[in-house]
């Protein structure tokens, strides 16, 4: 595996990464293509298999982790695990595209570590915790104990911010899509 480049955005949930990778995605220039997760967790609000995520058992996941079928993965919550499949960047570079992942932080600091000169590992950062709790609850798709454990890590993934080679801080969404396209334009034509 070594074609093209890996565009990683991770951040704590609710910062905005999501959004701003489907904004990248949009844009023809960038030749981008996203990496689809595997999880073990269900399908939320209308996520659909094959699109938002790879959604396979806890057991399949296992099987998959014990087979190193994975580039990374990550045990996020108890039981709760995601991944990034090897056939999967396989897919994205037989395109001859670019891969973008929207992942976990410590999936996206492992892919960085694995392949420290295709990545761009970019950290999107969240106005406040506060800010974010406000974004999570909006999305009226978890319980608040759910999003208390969410609270919880992004602390903790706030922190791992240096270790990535850039850091958007989302105040507005609008600069921050246009600070994520100068980057990710600038990197894939190195």
């Amino acid at each position: 595996m070594n074609k093209g480049k890996l565009i990683v955005f991770s951040a704590p949930s609710g910062s905005g990464k999501t959004t701003i990778v489907r904004h990248l995605l949009g844009l023809e220039d960038l030749n981008l293509e996203f990496s689809i997760s595997a999880t073990s967790r269900a399908p939320r609000g209308e996520e659909i298999d094959g699109t938002d995520y790879y959604f396979i058992s806890i057991d399949d996941f296992k099987k998959h982790i014990k087979a190193e079928d994975f580039l990374e993965w990550e045990e996020v919550y108890r039981d709760n695990f995601y991944g990034t499949l090897k056939t999967e960047i396989d897919r994205i570079w037989a395109m001859g595209k670019n891969v973008i992942f929207d992942i976990d932080v410590a999936g996206g600091l492992r892919i960085k570590r694995k392949f420290p000169e295709q990545t761009l590992a970019v950290f999107v950062k969240p106005p406040s915790i506060d800010e974010l709790k406000i974004r999570l609850k909006k999305r009226s798709t978890e319980s608040d104990d759910k999003i208390n454990m969410r609270i919880a890590k992004a602390s903790v993934e706030l922190a791992t911010a240096p270790q990535f080679d850039k850091i958007i801080k989302n105040y507005d969404l609008d600069v921050a899509k246009q600070e994520a396209y100068d980057l990710v334009k600038e990197f894939i034509q190195k």
